[in-house]
C-alpha cells in the first residue's frame, strides 16, 4: 500500500455504514481495502468486525479434531495481512472461512501458482483441512440396500438430464442479451433499465432450475452481463446505492460462472462508479483487482482496466503512476486487435472509447492540448447514433479551456454541449462533469456572467426515470 493504514476505528465506521445500505461482507470488505489501504485479507476480517484473536479461534475451530489440520494463531493472521504468503492448505483454509473465496479475492496469488505440483488439487487441500461428515458405521448389504442403491442411481441419472434448457432456448437468450448490449449505446438509460430487468427476469426463471453445468455456466454469464449494464444505467441516472448493489451482484454471477475474462471485465466495468462519485482509491483498487484477474494477457479487458487505472491515478494527482498505467494501456490495446469500427457494443471497447480514457487522463494531468487533440479524434470515431460520450469528451474539453483560464470559452462549450443533450440523455453523471467545469475555473470566476449563464442552464429541468 502506498498510504499509511487506516486504524480499526475507520473500517468499523465503514462497516456501519454499509451495513444500513445492506452491502454484503464482500462488498465491505473491498471498500475497507480500497478507503483504509489495508490487505484484501485484513479488509475481509474488518468487514465481519473480528480482532485477530477472533478470526484465528474461528479458522482452528474448521479444523478441530482433524489431525494435520492448518492451526492458527493471531500473529501468524496479522503476517498473512501484512507481507506473508500462507501455505496451501492454510489459504484454503482462509478461502473456506471468509465464505469460500478465491485466493485473488484475498490478495494472494491465484490457486493454480498457490497449490505445488506435489500437490493434486485444492479439493484435496480441503478434504484434508476441513471437516467433513464421518462413514457411516453399518456396513449391511443386502437386497434391500442393493434396491435403493439402483433407485438413488437412476433418480440422479433422471436429475442430471432434467434440464429445462435446451440449445435453441439458449441461442436466444444469447440473442436478446447480445442486441441489448447494441441498444444500450444509444438508448436512454431509464427505458433500458426496464429491457434490461425483464431479461434478467427470464434468465433467472431458468437459471432458478437445476441445469446441466455448462447451461448454469452460460446463465450466469448472462445475468452478469445484464447486471452490469443495470448497474451501469442506474449510475448515470444518479440512482448510487443500487448501482453498487448491482455491481456487487454483477460480480457475484461473474465469479458464479468462472469466465475470468468476464470477472476481470465486470471489474474494470464497475471502476466508472467511483470514477465519477468517489472514492478515486475504489477505481484503482477495481482496477488493478481486473488486470490481476487478466493475468497480464493483452486483452481489451486488460486495455480497458488499465486506462481506469490511468485517469483515476491522474485525478488523485500521481502522475508518474497514471503516465505508467496509460502505457500499459496502450499497448494491450494495440497487441489485443481490439476497437474494431463493428465494435458497436456496451461490453465492447472501440478506440473511440480508448481516446475517451486517455483524453480524461490527460486532462487529469493538465496535458491540455495533447488532450483536446485526442477529444477530437475520438469524436470523430463516433456514428451518428450514440449515447453521451461525445458530451462527456466536449465537457472535457471545456475543461482544458477552464485549466487554460479561457473562462467564457469554457463555459460556452459546457453550456452549449448541455442543451444539445437529448433530455431524456441529460443525467446527473452529465452534470456532474459540467460541474466541474466550473470548479476548475481561477479564483474569482464564481461571479462572471458567464459562470452565471453555465449554472441557469444547469438548473433546467433535467430527464428522471
Amino acid at each position: 500500500m502506498d498510504r499509511t493504514p487506516h486504524g480499526p476505528s475507520c473500517a468499523k465506521r465503514l462497516r456501519q455504514e454499509a451495513t444500513t445500505h445492506g452491502e454484503s461482507c464482500s462488498q465491505i470488505a473491498f471498500t475497507i481495502h480500497a478507503h483504509c489501504s489495508v490487505s484484501l485479507l485484513r479488509a475481509h476480517r474488518l468487514a465481519r468486525g473480528l480482532t485477530l484473536k477472533e478470526a484465528a479461534e474461528g479458522l482452528n475451530a474448521l479444523t478441530a479434531g482433524h489431525k494435520g489440520a492448518p492451526r492458527v494463531d493471531a500473529d501468524q493472521l496479522g503476517h498473512w495481512e501484512t507481507d506473508r504468503q500462507p501455505r496451501p492448505a492454510t489459504l484454503v483454509l482462509l478461502c473456506h472461512y471468509y465464505g469460500g473465496l478465491r485466493p485473488e479475492d484475498l490478495g494472494f496469488e491465484s490457486a493454480e501458482a498457490a497449490v505445488p505440483a506435489s500437490v493434486p488439487s485444492t479439493m484435496v487441500l480441503v478434504e484434508r483441512a476441513l471437516p467433513w461428515p464421518a462413514a457411516p458405521r453399518a456396513e449391511i448389504v443386502d437386497e434391500s440396500l442393493e434396491r435403493q442403491v439402483d433407485a438413488v442411481r437412476r433418480s440422479v441419472d433422471r436429475t442430471l438430464a432434467a434440464g429445462t434448457v435446451n440449445s435453441n432456448q439458449l441461442d436466444l437468450l444469447d440473442e436478446q442479451v447480445m442486441w441489448a448490449r447494441e441498444q444500450y449505446v444509444y438508448t436512454p438509460p431509464a427505458p433500458m433499465v426496464k429491457v434490461l430487468l425483464d431479461q434478467l427476469e427470464e434468465v433467472e426463471s431458468l437459471a432458478a432450475d437445476r441445469q446441466p453445468a455448462a447451461v448454469q455456466v452460460r446463465l450466469s454469464e448472462l445475468t452478469a452481463i445484464l447486471a452490469t449494464l443495470v448497474a451501469d444505467a442506474l449510475m448515470k441516472l444518479g440512482y448510487l446505492p443500487r448501482s453498487r448493489s448491482w455491481y456487487a451482484t454483477a460480480r457475484h454471477a461473474a465469479d458464479d460462472s468462472g469466465n475470468t475474462e468476464l470477472r476481470a471485465r465486470v471489474r474494470a466495468q464497475a471502476a466508472m462508479l467511483p470514477f465519477y462519485y468517489g472514492p478515486l482509491e475504489a477505481v484503482v483498487a477495481l482496477a488493478r483487482e481486473a488486470r490481476i484477474i487478466s493475468r497480464g494477457r493483452p486483452s481489451a479487458t486488460a486495455a480497458l482496466a488499465s486506462a481506469a487505472e490511468a485517469r483515476a491515478l491522474a485525478k488523485l494527482g500521481d502522475a508518474e503512476g497514471a503516465e505508467s498505467a496509460l502505457r500499459y494501456a496502450t499497448v494491450a490495446f494495440e497487441q489485443s486487435g481490439a476497437g474494431g469500427s463493428g465494435d458497436n457494443e456496451a461490453f465492447g471497447f472501440p478506440e473511440r472509447r480508448f481516446r475517451l480514457y486517455e483524453s480524461g487522463t490527460l486532462t487529469a494531468l493538465g496535458h491540455t492540448s495533447w488532450a483536446r487533440r485526442v477529444q477530437e479524434e475520438a469524436i470523430r470515431l463516433y456514428p451518428s447514433r450514440t449515447g453521451i460520450d461525445p458530451a462527456l469528451l466536449n465537457l472535457e474539453t471545456a475543461l482544458c479551456l477552464a485549466q487554460e483560464h479561457s473562462l467564457r470559452e469554457a463555459c460556452q462549450l459546457a453550456g452549449d454541449t448541455l442543451l444539445r443533450v437529448a433530455t431524456e440523455h441529460r443525467t446527473p453523471i452529465v452534470e456532474e462533469r459540467a460541474r466541474e467545469v466550473i470548479g476548475a475555473l481561477p479564483p474569482g470566476a464564481e461571479a462572471s456572467r458567464a459562470v452565471h449563464e453555465l449554472r441557469e442552464i444547469l438548473a433546467l429541468p433535467s430527464g428522471h426515470m
